[in-house]
């Protein structure tokens, strides 16, 4: 009965070593060319990034893996970390904001690439035509120029006296320099004059922010890019310091001390730029993805900010605001 056994046993053993292995799910690999800093990372919106990939079941280190490429808030670096990607290779890139998608577009024509947070695709030279990309190139916008009136005509409603406005703004940033171009047009017809103030790096925020004060604008507001976003608790501070109402696309400066916010939520886009890659890793191509643009934005005022600045805002503006810090 033993030597039965034995044999049975051995005969099975040989059977399962003979059969196939368990398939291992394929590893797909994800590259990110983004013009913020490792120093930073992740940062609230690279973390929603991940968190869609997470809930649309891409898992790092099980069935993805994600390059993370960083220009460190210059432009320069960008197309030798693109060319890295493409020579990897990896199988999808994700570039943010304007600069980094065009040196991804520039280093492959057959890679797909998704932007997030482009003010302007069509403008900057990313994609001809929003319904149809017709590239390999697809993405989502910030709609960062299209806002630019509405939130000058706020910041005018919060305060009726303003006649100087100063701009913060990445001076590296293309898409920045297309949302300055759309103020300009607008602060025309308020009547606003505004004092540009471009920054490289967070050494020259101190003496920006100084800057706007001895101006004696009357608000500061921020042309936001993932690397203005990067600094975004030191503006908000130097901004209080200098008793500088501080205005934003989005609510997260609200929530830090900003006076106030209106735009989409940069979470929100992030999220959705995970559904993206997720339909193209499944087949889709790039080219039957239409750009897509915010349908839902948010007003948020600090109204603490309003009361420590000696501000008095209209019942009517808000009662307009979804959100109101007390």
């Amino acid at each position: 009965m033993r030597r039965r056994e034995f044999l049975s046993f051995l005969g099975a053993a040989m059977a399962a070593s003979s059969a196939p292995a368990r398939a291992q799910p394929k590893l797909r690999r994800l590259g990110v060319l983004s013009q913020g800093s490792l120093q930073t990372h992740p940062t609230p919106m690279f973390r929603a990034f991940q968190q869609g990939l997470h809930d649309l079941g891409w898992i790092e280190g099980q069935n993805l893996a994600i390059e993370w490429r960083f220009s460190e808030g210059t432009a320069e670096p960008l197309p030798r970390l693109a060319a890295e990607l493409v020579g990897l290779p990896v199988e999808l890139i994700v570039a943010t904001p304007t600069r980094p998608a065009l040196a991804a577009k520039n280093a492959t024509s057959t890679i797909p690439v998704v932007f997030i947070q482009v003010a302007d695709p069509v403008q900057s030279g990313i994609v001809t035509n929003l319904a149809r990309p017709g590239t390999n190139v697809t993405g989502l916008s910030g709609m960062g120029s299209d806002l630019s009136g509405k939130r000058l005509e706020l910041l005018k409603e919060a305060l009726p006296s303003a006649r100087l406005v100063a701009v913060l703004w990445h001076r590296p940033s293309q898409g920045s320099a297309v949302v300055f171009r759309e103020l300009e047009l607008a602060s025309d017809q308020l009547g606003i004059e505004l004092k540009p103030i471009a920054v490289s790096s967070p050494d020259e925020l101190n003496d920006a922010v100084k800057s706007a004060a001895a101006a004696r604008a009357a608000a500061m507001m921020l042309i936001d890019d993932p690397v203005i976003a990067s600094y975004g608790l030191e503006i908000v501070s130097l901004a209080s310091e200098a008793a500088l109402p501080l205005f934003s696309i989005y609510s997260e400066y609200a929530d830090a001390g900003a006076l106030m916010a209106y735009g989409p939520s940069l979470r929100a886009i992030y999220w959705r730029g995970a559904t993206y890659v997720d339909r193209i890793l499944r087949g889709i191509r790039p080219n039957d993805l239409p750009v897509e643009q915010p349908s839902i934005f948010d007003l948020v005022i600090n109204l603490r900010t309003a009361k420590a600045l000696g501000l008095e805002l209209t019942p009517t503006l808000l009662a307009r605001a979804n959100s109101v810090i007390e």
